[in-house]
């Protein structure tokens, strides 16, 4: 039997699209991050790499670089949380 591939949603789609809009700005200070899931009520997931997972900063960076941003530009997301 031949699985169906699944299509990644709508809304992850445009997570992935804001997300690779700021990531420069995250790479510029040798940090990176992955995106691990979007949530049907809109929490987005996010795993910190690099610089960004001992950093003092990381939370700044979550709240106000990355949830500020993709709450700004898709009203579904809801929150974003730090994932290990």
């Amino acid at each position: 039997m031949t699985e169906a591939s699944e299509q990644p949603s709508p809304l992850l789609t445009r997570v992935e699209q804001v997300l690779e809009a700021i990531r420069p700005a995250i790479q510029a200070d040798g940090g990176d991050l992955e995106l691990v899931d979007v949530t049907g009520e809109g929490e987005v997931h996010i795993r910190l790499l690099g610089a960004c997972i001992d950093c003092p900063s990381a939370h700044l960076t979550l709240e106000v670089g990355i949830e500020q941003n993709l709450m700004a530009r898709i009203p579904e997301v809801t929150k974003v949380l730090a994932v290990d």
